[in-house]
């Protein structure tokens, strides 16, 4: 096909008399293009498309009526019972034609670049090395439509309290907010409805309201209402992501703070050159100024405290001040918590690193309690780790005798470790090779065992001392006329030690 500009360049040249010879030698085509496009005057003719094979459109319709709309039942129809052989493709054109396909999605509106106009909030889950383990994590990410700032942290899991402590943590930091928050449908913000028809949690409602800040859910398949939160993840995956190494969740969201904070705002966007921090200063008037002094979003737990003074949180024991058992509160922040009772503060704590778990924790200054929590676990998993560590003997011998579960397999891991810890690693694995094939998993007598391959050397079981006039025994010269024992096996297993 011939592009329309060549056509009207075709009949320009030979409305100021050029031949058509001359015309066809210089672009290239035949004489007999030139003249038909000469004939059509330079325009490209409106062909109507012959179909080869006609179907009639008021069966069309019945058929699609009959068939719920599903298309491919109604190309299943029309070649088994009607006949007609018809691509499926070809079907699918002929019903868009005569408006029974489906249904193109109305273009979201384009919303102008005003300062100050809206923020955007989203979040998406990433797979990431965390001291080289893939973890699963929630990114949540802030964005300013106009000035391009950006907001970054990870988390575990996320929900509506992590939410609002996301939303403060960083506008508290830029010390603005926008009149809009655009969001997806979230069910974390949105109560029902969708778009702008959504109604919006009242708790979310009235927290975004101290922040002179609204909630707005953008129509159902137009994830473009925020298309510069879902660039910003994608710079994400391209830019922050690859090329480092997090060590743990406190890494990283270090790194990520620094990274939104520090170089991407002073980094020029693509294409525009816009520098975020440049174009927040312009921006800031336009934006609302938050109160010096917001409170930030807390939980309150109802919490027990055990004999011994403490109050569990989160897998963590908390050591409760004073001397009262009776229960507390205890208001969760994002980063610390604040142990109450009859409202009285009696302590404060910041929250452990990620991932630490049964763990007792006292207050700054004060003497450390004496006691352990009533119901702290008492895991083994170090100790076993360390047993193993010692050689595939003393592993072997450990899926042998570790088979109960439950209290009984943490004391015994723990009395074998102890009792590694008084001899050699190489007795040690003498002595388990033995009772892993005499199989013995009582402590006491593994201790023998070892008593034994200390001294003997030969580890050979000495002899035991029989007293002949047993033979004189009534219960000997009663049981004499008996068969005699078979005790084969026993010297096959001498003759294995001596071998």
């Amino acid at each position: 096909m011939i592009e329309p500009e060549k056509r009207k360049a075709i009949f320009l040249l030979h409305q100021e008399g050029m031949g058509m010879r001359e015309i066809a030698r210089r672009l290239g085509v035949s004489r007999n293009v030139v003249r038909e496009i000469v004939r059509q005057r330079g325009e490209l003719p409106a062909r109507a498309r012959r179909d080869k094979i006609h179907i009639d459109p008021d069966r069309l319709r019945e058929l699609f009526a009959q068939c719920e709309g599903w298309r491919q039942r109604v190309h299943e129809k029309l070649l088994e019972e009607e006949g007609v052989e018809v691509a499926y493709p070809t079907l699918t054109r002929i019903l868009r034609e005569l408006g029974l396909g489906r249904a193109e999605r109305a273009r979201c509106d384009r919303v102008p670049d005003e300062p100050g106009a809206e923020m955007q909030h989203d979040t998406t889950v990433y797979t990431i090395a965390l001291g080289g383990k893939p973890t699963r994590l929630v990114a949540s990410l802030l964005y300013l439509r106009y000035s391009k700032r950006r907001y970054l942290r990870f988390y575990r899991s996320f929900n509506r309290f992590r939410m609002k402590c996301f939303l403060h943590e960083a506008l508290s930091f830029w010390g603005y907010s926008a009149k809009l928050c655009v969001i997806d449908n979230t069910n974390l913000a949105r109560l029902r409805g969708t778009g702008k028809l959504a109604v919006i949690v009242p708790e979310m409602a009235q927290f975004l309201k101290q922040y002179g800040s609204e909630f707005l859910c953008h129509a159902l398949g137009h994830p473009n209402r925020k298309a510069g939160e879902e660039r910003s993840f994608w710079t994400v995956e391209t830019n922050f992501l690859p090329g480092r190494a997090f060590e743990s969740l406190e890494d990283l969201n270090r790194q990520a703070f620094q990274w939104a904070t520090e170089r991407m705002e002073h980094r020029p966007v693509s294409k525009t050159g816009l520098i975020p921090a440049k174009a927040f200063e312009h921006e800031a008037p336009s934006l609302i100024r938050l109160a010096p002094c917001l409170p930030a979003p807390c939980l309150v737990h109802q919490r027990g405290c055990d004999q011994y003074g403490f109050a569990s949180f989160e897998g963590n024991f908390y050591w409760v001040p004073g001397k009262g058992r009776e229960d507390l509160k205890i208001l969760q922040y994002a980063d610390h918590l604040k142990l109450y009772r009859a409202r009285e503060l009696l302590c404060e704590y910041r929250l452990p690193p990620d991932g630490v778990k049964n763990q007792c924790f006292s207050p700054e200054g004060l003497p450390r309690p004496a006691h352990q929590p009533k119901n702290r676990k008492q895991p083994t998993e170090e100790e076993e780790k360390r047993l193993r560590a010692l050689g595939g003997v003393v592993g072997a011998y450990l899926d042998f005798a570790l088979k109960p579960k439950g209290s009984e397999r943490h004391r015994f891991l723990r009395e074998l470790f102890g009792l590694s810890e008084q001899m050699s690693a190489a007795l040690f694995e003498k002595t388990l090779q033995r009772a892993r094939k005499y199989e013995i998993t009582e402590i006491e007598t593994i201790r023998r065992i070892a008593l034994l391959e200390l001294g003997g050397g030969t580890g050979m079981l000495p002899s035991a001392e029989v007293d002949q006039s047993y033979q004189e025994r009534d219960a000997y010269v009663e049981g004499r006329l008996t068969d005699t024992p078979d005790f084969s096996a026993y010297d096959r297993i001498l003759e294995d030690d001596n071998g």
